[in-house]
């Protein structure tokens, strides 16, 4: 299944999705296909050269929690593609939630004021984003890049460029345990990522994320407000954004200036993997979340194997290449059938 809608709604008037937005529906659909027998072929490899520590519970879990992290980020990057724009601060936002999540001042008032928070600032950040995007009228790609090293910036002033170790007890206790046998970490991550999909499939505003992404104009003239959307979807990517770094926290115990090094490229690479336009107006949650597998299943079995990070980095490279090309030949042969 899809994450393209099947027709955008504004006010009372429905506008059905033309014909050619059905093959590209379907094209979508096969790319699916192909990328989850990318991901079987990974595991194949994985329990080939790995048969005694591959498929354990231990090692599927560890591979899970450390997608939870970079796929709740991606959520938030895969509203932004689809919307038209681009998001390269999502690292910093990252950086900076964690660290002001675990400053001894806030660590003071509890568990319940860490996670608001973290929260808190990073939807704070992301409206910024869009309000410069959609109101300051700044390319995407500048005004994230402005957050990107700003965030950054003020991380490492906020924290003096050292660890801040997380010493309430009651954080760790919940955000480290288990509910049902299973880490709350993947918990969040599967809640995280069904009400994303529910929010882009099932919603007014899933719609409007499609219609904006591709053709903002047209999304103008039929009565979307396109600027208050637009700062919203960003919106959308800070909490995410803010939500990964509670976990990157539980996970790594501490808030420091470092976390969430590269996830914006993690974060881009797995939802272009995954079939969303870098042009917008078209997208998969589910495409990114199997992006998300394909990269973290790869870089366990590099690990598992003892192989160096640097030929880890070159095939990531080649995938995403590939991607890119797939997708440039998928929107050629989409064109010239129309």
């Amino acid at each position: 299944m899809t994450d393209q809608a099947e027709s955008v709604r504004t006010g009372n008037a429905v506008e059905p999705v033309p014909p050619k937005e059905k093959r590209k529906t379907l094209a979508l659909d096969t790319r699916l296909l192909g990328l989850t027998g990318v991901l079987v072929i990974l595991c194949v490899i994985g329990q080939v050269t790995r048969p005694d520590q591959f498929f354990t519970d231990g090692n599927i879990s560890t591979i899970l929690r450390l997608a939870a992290a970079i796929g709740v980020v991606s959520v938030g990057m895969t509203f932004v593609i689809i919307a038209g724009g681009i998001d390269l601060s999502v690292g910093s936002i990252v950086a900076l939630s964690s660290v002001w999540l675990t400053t001894l001042a806030t660590q003071s008032y509890g568990p319940f004021v860490m996670i608001l928070c973290g929260l808190l600032v990073g939807l704070g950040c992301g409206l910024v984003n869009g309000i410069l995007v959609s109101y300051g009228k700044i390319v995407p790609f500048i005004a994230t890049l402005a957050m990107y090293v700003s965030a950054r910036g003020l991380a490492e002033r906020i924290s003096g460029r050292r660890t801040q170790v997380v010493a309430e007890a009651g954080f760790l206790d919940f955000f480290r345990g288990d509910l049902l046998g299973i880490p709350v970490l993947i918990w969040m991550f599967a809640l995280v990522f069904a009400i994303g999909w529910v929010l882009l499939n099932r919603t007014t505003f899933g719609r409007r994320t499609f219609a904006v992404g591709g053709n903002a104009e047209a999304s103008r003239l039929a009565g979307i407000n396109v600027k208050r959307h637009t700062a919203l979807v960003y919106g959308v990517a800070g909490l995410c954004c803010g939500i990964a770094a509670l976990m990157v926290v539980a996970r790594t115990t501490a808030g420091a200036s470092t976390n969430g090094m590269l996830y914006e490229l993690d974060a881009i690479a797995a939802v272009v993997i995954g079939g969303t336009l870098l042009t917008g107006g078209r997208g998969s949650l589910i495409g990114t979340l199997i992006g998300v597998l394909i990269f973290t299943v790869l870089s366990n079995i590099f690990t598992l194997n003892n192989l160096d990070t640097d030929i880890q980095n070159i095939a990531k490279g080649v995938i995403i290449v590939l991607a890119a090309l797939l997708q440039f030949r998928s929107v050629k042969k989409t064109k010239t059938s129309t």
